[in-house]
């Protein structure tokens, strides 16, 4: 039974009074309740309470790792925006509850409108970190929706809970677009397949140079318009590796049936399969204007710079050496630089680039600041990953960033292939040289070479004399050695 307040009672000592078990309600539900007399429904709110925090805590320091396993599948993230709104109506209406079983009888206007604000506010501050939860969720659910494929498109079903029990290897193809404001189209200067061994984590990074020539392409339309290799259109398409995607997207007859978008991977995808004579599971393409906001996203990237590097067509700045946080321009630059240098110098540093962010990537950390992540995901990657692979993925890139897995990297570039005339059968031979022996036994770098064993290698195994004044191995080599620590 309610408690009566005397008709003569000092109202403020009673509004104050009010006030108080109010907000006591708000931190620990049927305080007001029990005050009021109504002890078994105060008790039975305390008990749910109680238990609701317990959860949360259990949740959130035991199963960690499952609950961000959770937030990348949409299905859960839609029940998570429901319980959140749910939750914080549930939380407002005990504490309006509390607030009318505890409050006089009897008030003038003047204190009324007062309670009736402070209960008022009150109920906004509970309601504003669940609408924040419920917005991030949404945009969670939103980003992945937009970003990753319905499905399989190899129409290969996706076993959720052991999507690797057929699936030895993963094979992704990460290609850099080059789309600058003063180019038409993108040009993928990156071209690298990374190989992941689903156990363990073992990943090989085989590198092709965004200049290679003579490329065969895949039997269908592609091969019969050009049955001795890619030449290009004209003197502005010489015939690069880099000029295929944006030629695909320019030619529909190309890729029969493929929509804008989707016809420079259509095309890309079986070519660089080809060359490499490895299968490519799936893409990601990350526009390389965006590329600075994902690294500004998630807050920069530590890298140990081994000498200036010197950025922009005019030399605009300069990237001093030495160990640093690189913001998202200084990052772009760390990977895109060739001035005093060449694409294969380049080729090096944006594999030790994507070694960086792979080791670094917290999704904790990620998480809070997730709305500028997001933002500039959705502007800047293009993939046909499945959403229901993403769990599984986090996975494997845990095993990566705890620095369990083991990263080598194969560039196929000068001296050991030409990109004038290159060899595909060598191409073909060392990429699964390479994937065998990932995750075996330590790969053994060779010995730096003098500058009269580089250019005899030059000589014999570059006859275009293809540029290239960098020792580079014959086999994959760490990244973990190779890359500056």
């Amino acid at each position: 039974m309610q408690n009566d307040q005397p008709q003569d009672e000092d109202q403020p000592k009673a509004l104050m009074r009010t006030l108080g078990l109010t907000l006591a309600s708000a931190f620990l539900w049927g305080v007001a309740h029990v005050w009021a007399g109504r002890r078994v429904t105060g008790a039975l709110l305390a008990a749910a309470f109680a238990v609701m925090i317990a959860v949360l805590v259990v949740l959130a320091t035991g199963f960690r790792h499952d609950l961000l396993e959770l937030a990348l599948q949409p299905e859960w993230l839609t029940g998570i925006i429901f319980g959140s709104i749910a939750l914080a109506g549930v939380w407002v209406g005990v504490v309006v509850r509390s607030y009318t079983l505890v409050r006089p009888r009897a008030l003038a206007a003047g204190p009324r409108v007062a309670a009736v604000s402070m209960v008022a506010v009150l109920c906004l501050a509970i309601c504003a970190p669940f609408a924040l939860a419920a917005h991030r969720t949404y945009v969670a659910r939103d980003l992945i929706n937009s970003t990753f494929a319905d499905g399989d498109h190899n129409g290969k079903k996706i076993k959720k809970s052991d999507p690797w029990k057929d699936r030895p290897r993963l094979n992704v193809l990460l290609l850099g677009g080059d789309a600058g404001h003063n180019r038409v189209g993108v040009r993928t200067d990156s071209v690298t397949l990374a190989s992941i061994d689903t156990h363990t984590g073992d990943t090989v990074m085989l590198g092709l140079p965004r200049n290679l020539e003579r490329i065969q392409m895949p039997a269908g339309p592609a091969a019969d318009r050009f049955p001795d290799g890619f030449t290009g259109e004209g003197p502005e398409t010489p015939g690069l590796l880099n000029e295929i995607y944006e030629y695909a997207e320019e030619h529909p007859e190309i890729t029969p049936g493929k929509p804008k978008g989707q016809r420079g991977p259509a095309l890309l995808v079986p070519t660089v399969s080809q060359i490499l004579g490895q299968p490519i599971d799936y893409y990601i393409l990350v526009d390389m204007r965006g590329f600075a906001q994902l690294i500004d996203a998630m807050g920069g990237v530590y890298l140990k710079v081994p000498e200036n590097i010197t950025f922009g067509k005019y030399n605009e700045g300069t990237l001093q050496a030495g160990y640093r946080r690189l913001s998202g321009t200084q990052a772009l630059w760390y990977g895109r630089s060739r001035t005093y240098s060449n694409d294969y110098v380049r080729m090096g540093r944006q594999k030790c680039l994507l070694r960086a962010i792979a080791r670094q990537a917290d999704p904790q950390k990620l998480l809070l600041r997730f709305n500028k992540l997001a933002d500039a995901a959705k502007n800047t990657i293009s993939t046909d990953l499945p959403r229901e692979l993403l769990p599984a993925l986090l996975k494997l890139s845990e095993k990566m960033k705890n620095g369990d897995a083991k990263i080598n990297s194969l560039q196929f570039v000068p001296p050991l292939i030409s990109t004038a005339h290159p060899d595909w059968a060598l191409i073909r031979h060392r990429s699964a040289q390479a994937i065998a022996d990932s995750g075996r036994t330590p790969v053994k770098t060779d010995p730096p070479a003098t500058a009269s064993t580089t250019t005899a290698k030059k000589n014999a195994s570059n006859p275009a004399g293809a540029e290239s004044d960098e020792p580079d191995t014959t086999k994959a080599v760490s990244l973990d050695a190779t890359c500056p620590s």
